[in-house]
Formats: C-alpha cells, sequence, structure tokens
C-alpha cells in the first residue's frame, strides 16, 4: 500500500457548476463502487490534512449499506486518515474519474488483516478524465521529464513522455527505478519535449496504471501545477505541432 501527502481531490463545497457530475441515484452509485472493488482498481483516500494513501475496496455491503477498504493497521497514515476531520477517495474506470466522501471511518481487525470500514457514500461525482486534448509524443524527438525522486533525492530520474496535453502529461517509469506514488507532488522538474520546447514544472502524480506485461514499468498520470503563461503558450505550440505531424505521417 502507499502512503504520502498532497494529494489532490476537486474541491466539492459549494460549486453549483459541478450538478451535472452529481450522481445520487443508489443502482448507479452501487454500480460504480462494485466496478472499483471488481477491478481492484487503486483507490487513493486523501485526508483534510494533507495525508494520503492507495488501497483498493475490499467489499461492499449493501444491505448495511457499509464499504470497506484494504488497510495496512500498522502504517501511520490509517491512523492519521481515522482520525482525519473530512477523507476523500480518488479513483479512475477507465477514463471516467470517482470522487466521494468517505465517513465514519473505522478501523475492524481480523485475525490475519485490517480493514477501514465506512458509510457507503449518498452520492459521488464522476468526470471524465481527459479535459484537453492529449498528443502522443514522437519518440525521434525524445521528450523526457527530468526531476529528482520526491522520497529519494540522491536519485534523478530521467522519464520518457509518452503523450501531453495542456492539463498534464503521462511518464513510463521503468522497472528498474523506484515507485512514485499516487498523491505525491513532485517539484523541481524540467520538462524538454523537443530542442525547441523545454519549460519549468511541477507535475501532481494523479494515478499510476500498468501498460502491459512486457513494459516492464508503469505509467505515471501526471497533472501540472502552476505551469506559468511563457511555458503554457510553449505547451500549446508543441502539441499543435505534434499534432500536425502525425496527421503528415499518416498520410504518407
Amino acid at each position: 500500500m502507499f502512503s504520502d501527502t498532497q494529494p489532490a481531490p476537486l474541491d466539492m463545497s459549494g460549486d453549483a457548476s459541478l450538478s451535472d457530475f452529481r450522481i445520487t441515484d443508489g443502482v448507479e452509485i452501487r454500480a460504480l463502487l462494485k466496478a472499483l472493488m471488481e477491478r481492484s482498481t487503486l483507490v487513493n483516500l486523501c485526508g483534510a490534512d494533507g495525508s494520503a494513501y492507495g488501497t483498493t475496496l475490499w467489499s461492499l455491503d449493501t444491505h448495511n449499506r457499509k464499504v470497506a477498504f484494504t488497510v495496512d493497521m500498522m502504517a501511520p497514515t490509517v491512523q492519521r486518515l481515522v482520525e482525519a476531520e473530512e477523507v476523500t477517495a480518488v479513483a479512475y474506470l477507465d477514463q471516467i474519474k470517482i470522487q466521494f466522501d468517505v465517513a465514519s471511518r473505522l478501523l475492524v481487525h481480523g485475525v490475519r488483516s485490517c480493514v477501514l470500514q465506512a458509510a457507503m457514500p449518498r452520492e459521488l461525482f464522476r468526470f471524465q478524465r481527459r479535459a484537453s486534448f492529449r498528443v502522443r509524443t514522437l519518440e525521434r524527438s525524445a521528450p523526457t521529464a527530468s526531476f529528482r525522486h520526491p522520497q529519494m533525492p540522491e536519485i534523478r530520474m530521467d522519464l520518457r513522455v509518452l503523450d501531453v496535453s495542456i492539463g498534464g502529461c503521462a511518464l513510463f517509469l521503468p522497472g528498474d527505478l523506484p515507485m512514485v506514488e499516487p498523491g505525491i507532488q513532485v517539484r523541481g522538474v524540467q520538462m524538454a519535449l523537443d530542442p525547441d520546447t523545454s519549460f519549468p514544472a511541477q507535475l501532481n502524480i494523479a494515478h499510476v496504471t500498468s501498460i502491459h506485461p512486457q513494459a516492464k514499468g508503469v505509467r505515471l498520470g501526471c497533472e501540472f501545477r502552476g505551469l506559468d503563461h511563457e511555458a503554457q503558450r510553449a505547451l500549446q505550440r508543441y502539441i499543435d505541432a505534434t499534432q500536425k505531424r502525425r496527421r503528415m505521417l499518416s498520410l504518407d
């Protein structure tokens, strides 16, 4: 399991514009939660104090309106989440982001395992994962994101950029490098997409997914944080140019 700080769930409080994304139908809520459980989808539990813990949905008790997440009872973050004022769950199903509050939290100890029990949400939010156009990078330009591992600063990482949009990017993390957990904010990143496009950035690691068994690594889904106007313009030019190049390649 994973634990760290600075997760980034969306703030739902008092935002009427989010009503189109709110789901209150019990049948639909149960169906989405069941999908998370059956796929063993990574769920990030994010506390109001900045704590975060990666887990999976272990059980769904529709009769008693309870859910349970697998946890490591020895992990300090788990106790912090139990005591936190508010906890939000964030997960991804294909291209859909799921978010809901985790209320009435209680640690339930078994003989060999422990779960974090909570009330089944009465509402959840469903968002399209990609709000902006995304292009697959051109490998010949060797696009990379370079930074020091946020937990092991002695390790410098130069990760290949798989695709990019104005809001974020996907990076390939080889299996022989230490994992970067979801919820971490990485500072001091240098993006180098091609000889003409480079800029500093901050990345929020939104999710980690496997690509395929032969890949020997994982895909880091990242959100850009605090890009200045110059970086945004350079990024948009790169996206437009890459899109045109790919169209030309498809015609050859």
